[in-house]
């Protein structure tokens, strides 16, 4: 494809390929850059908290998520300590190769240079993929996971070449390291092989032989789960019955313009669609058709979140960029020239919600409050290097021998994450938690007869501990209301516990 659009030359086309694969490495670099200079405005978010302290802990699985995440965020706590922004990093690189890829995935279903701009601008502009590029969240690596298994599919059907099954059993693999969705992904990855002309390979070695290494891959996952009793499983059970019960799932179909996919969006993912499933052109493509309609009927009648089906929307923007590009091929000149003027004018209003999913608004700033309640997830980062200030505070009040025989307990991931990271910089004992994968670690040695409480509720105490003291309160500099100090605002000291915790410890623990 030449600049406006139109179709080069067979003999100009591997030197033209070769020219946009660079653009698109140049723009996703400046991706990168973009990024790491204003990912660290804020502070660490809550889950990041917990992720962190995992990562100190590393393991073949946490009761919350596999363990890829975490072990790249123990990369990251080598490579660059305790850096927000240095944390965040592997984020901002893992969203900036999503942007080359969906492009690429253009390319090979045979879009130009044009289409290919189009799909990785698209792409990047999804609030998940915003979100997950400032961020180090376990969504981040399954949305790459997942488009990688997109492009290596296309190249699948594109070269010929049976031994991409390699290459996609590594992706589902991969997948399953690092959130357990890609089981839903991989379904739709089955039935869309046994309902195109792929279902040949069956006949072969080497879609077996990838299948063999999706498995070889997830195995020591799949024996951890087995050797704590599924213990995830619970946690998920738990987890998405409460949110049904709490309505996060009710949006689900909002959701997939405002959360999955950007509104900007919508006509280029609506065109994926109709070039997979009823285009002549598309129908040597269709498994990705199955591979988005399958997993995301899957989330439907399991009431799903409604950003569970993000990844899904990559490789529609890409056949729909590539759809859109044909049609304007059999325009005239200057329809073209209107028609992806008018593409990068709408992404253009895309651009709005930049400022919804990236840390770019001072708290300061008049437009905080909207801001604030558009993404919850940004008053998440305010409070914790002060939480572990208040508790040291409190804990140097405690006289040396209930010190000597002390500890602190945290009532939710977030404050126990926080305690680990802030926490030595005072002098504070590690944290005591029974929630998630803390709870899993066991119970402290020796047990403490005195524990200053976070995140607790007065009448919650009286049981357990013999005198009760008010000694303090939650809160941040930055006057944020948040989680913290909206439901959790007391910290107390609870002397003279009744019953030792290692008792206590079975029936302790909590999922959140």
């Amino acid at each position: 494809m030449s600049n406006d659009g139109t179709a080069l030359p067979k003999a100009q086309r591997k030197l033209w390929n070769d020219r946009d694969l660079w653009i698109l490495v140049a723009l996703a670099v400046a991706k990168l850059a973009f990024h790491l200079a204003t990912n660290g405005q804020y502070g660490f978010h809550r889950d990041e908290l917990q992720t962190l302290s995992d990562s100190h802990h590393l393991d073949w699985g946490f009761v919350a998520y596999p363990p890829l995440t975490p072990f790249f965020a123990h990369v990251e706590w080598l490579l660059f300590g305790n850096s927000l922004t240095g944390f965040r990093s592997f984020a901002a690189l893992a969203q900036s190769i999503v942007f080359v890829v969906a492009g690429l995935i253009a390319r090979h279903l045979g879009g130009g240079r044009a289409a290919m701009l189009l799909a990785a601008f698209a792409v990047a502009l999804s609030p998940v993929s915003l979100s997950a590029s400032s961020l180090l969240m376990y969504v981040t690596f399954d949305f790459l996971c997942f488009v990688l298994l997109a492009c290596f599919v296309v190249r699948r059907i594109e070269s010929g070449d049976a031994r991409w099954w390699l290459a996609i059993g590594a992706a589902v693999g991969l997948g399953m390291m690092t959130k357990y969705t890609m089981a839903f992904f991989a379904i739709g990855l089955v039935v869309g092989v046994l309902a195109t002309p792929l279902r040949e390979d069956l006949r072969g070695k080497w879609l077996w032989l990838g299948a063999a290494l999706a498995v070889l891959i997830f195995l020591p996952n799949f024996l951890w789960l087995a050797r704590h009793d599924f213990i995830t499983l619970t946690f998920l059970e738990f987890i998405h019955a409460r949110d049904v019960r709490i309505g996060r799932t009710d949006g689900f179909w909002f959701d997939q313009i405002k959360v999955a996919a950007n509104f900007a969006t919508v006509p280029f993912w609506l065109a994926g669609i109709w070039f997979l499933f009823f285009a002549e052109s598309g129908r040597r493509w269709r498994i990705l058709g199955w591979m988005a309609v399958v997993p995301f009927a899957i989330f439907v009648a399991a009431k799903g979140r409604g950003y569970y089906a993000a990844p899904l929307y990559p490789m529609l923007i890409a056949a729909g960029s590539v759809q859109w590009q044909r049609w304007l091929d059999g325009r005239s000149p200057r329809m073209r020239r209107v028609g992806w003027t008018a593409s990068a004018a709408l992404l253009l209003c895309g651009l709005v919600v930049l400022r919804a999913c990236l840390p770019l608004v001072a708290v300061n700033s008049p437009h905080w409050a909207l801001i604030n309640e558009l993404n919850g997830d940004f008053r998440e980062e305010f409070g914790w290097p002060e939480l572990a200030r208040e508790t040291a505070r409190i804990w140097k009040s405690l006289t040396p021998e209930e010190r000597a025989e002390g500890g602190i307990w945290a009532s939710n991931y977030g404050e126990a994450g926080a305690l680990e990271l802030y926490g030595s910089q005072y002098g504070l004992p590690t944290p005591i938690s029974a929630v998630n994968s803390f709870w899993l670690r066991g119970p402290p040695r020796p047990v403490p007869k005195t524990l200053i409480v976070i995140g607790a509720d007065r009448k919650d105490l009286d049981k357990p501990c013999t005198t009760v003291e008010l000694a303090g309160h939650t809160g941040n500099d930055a006057h944020v209301e948040n989680e913290e100090t909206k439901w959790h605002p007391d910290i107390f000291i609870c002397r003279k516990v009744r019953k030792p915790l290692g008792e206590l410890w079975p029936k302790l623990l909590e999922f959140g």
